[in-house]
């Protein structure tokens, strides 16, 4: 089985470590891992925004780039949240009978990391050691979308080392949003604000969580009080075999 990377813009752009170890985590997992190098974007913030025909010609983008493959992994759910409930969207209402069957053919082979770990792979130890305290934010797409529910939380209770310490009001959501947060700034700094003072106050020297998006917007706060809590995203975590420094770059 032949999987191709969806490496996601944010990440490519802004934080390539959450790829490589994301391709890392895999091929130690014994996966053959592909990057189709045509790939873009999802089309998330398109759609959000109001422009589903641009976000419709994105879509076409991603099937032509990914629908030679057995499987599709993202690290990032909101992503994948995109592909399995909007795309579907995008297709009916083009009109366009080809491209609905296209999509209807891919969005099962669409998987979030830790879906694609647990459901397909079906493995909880992915051989990782982190010895530190670690707190865990469930995005609204992770929790609300896809349903990840203990998934992630299986997987780093696994890891060596490894302390997984509870965030209070771990179900709020960081404030965001992707394009919520360019309208609505003031709004969404208040509720990031809320969401680092739990990180705060659970104690974990890290906060994890499977988008970089919330990430980035709660590791800005965290940094700028000067908290010196450090943000990675999951499958950093789980690449993970020695000092905390190798893991956190981007």
């Amino acid at each position: 089985m032949e999987v191709a990377l969806f490496v996601t813009c944010l990440a490519d752009t802004m934080f390539p470590r959450t790829g490589t170890a994301t391709v890392e985590l895999l091929e130690r997992l014994g996966v053959q891992v592909a990057f189709p190098p045509e790939q873009t974007c999802c089309g998330q913030m398109h759609v959000n925004t109001g422009y589903r025909q641009r976000a419709t010609t994105i879509m076409q983008g991603f099937l032509g780039a990914f629908e030679g493959y057995d499987a599709v992994v993202a690290p990032s759910s909101s992503c994948v949240a995109t592909v399995r409930h909007q795309f579907p969207k995008l297709a009916a209402e083009s009109s366009d009978p080809s491209l609905a069957r296209r999509v209807e053919a891919i969005v099962p082979r669409v998987f979030e990391l830790s879906e694609y770990l647990i459901d397909v792979l079906k493995v909880e130890d992915v051989g990782a050691y982190f010895p530190h305290t670690v707190t865990y934010h469930s995005s609204c797409h992770a929790l609300r979308s896809l349903k990840l529910d203990e998934r992630p939380y299986r997987l780093l209770r696994a890891v060596r080392g490894l302390t997984l310490l509870d965030l209070p009001n771990s179900e709020e959501c960081c404030g965001f949003g992707g394009t919520f947060s360019v309208k609505n700034p003031d709004v969404s700094v208040a509720m990031g604000s809320d969401k680092a003072r739990h990180v705060r106050d659970s104690g974990a020297q890290v906060l994890v969580a499977v988008d970089r998006s919330c990430l980035m917007h709660i590791g800005g706060l965290l940094s700028r009080s000067r908290s010196g809590v450090q943000v990675m995203h999951l499958a950093e975590v789980l690449a993970h075999t020695d000092d905390i420094h190798e893991g956190s770059r981007s």
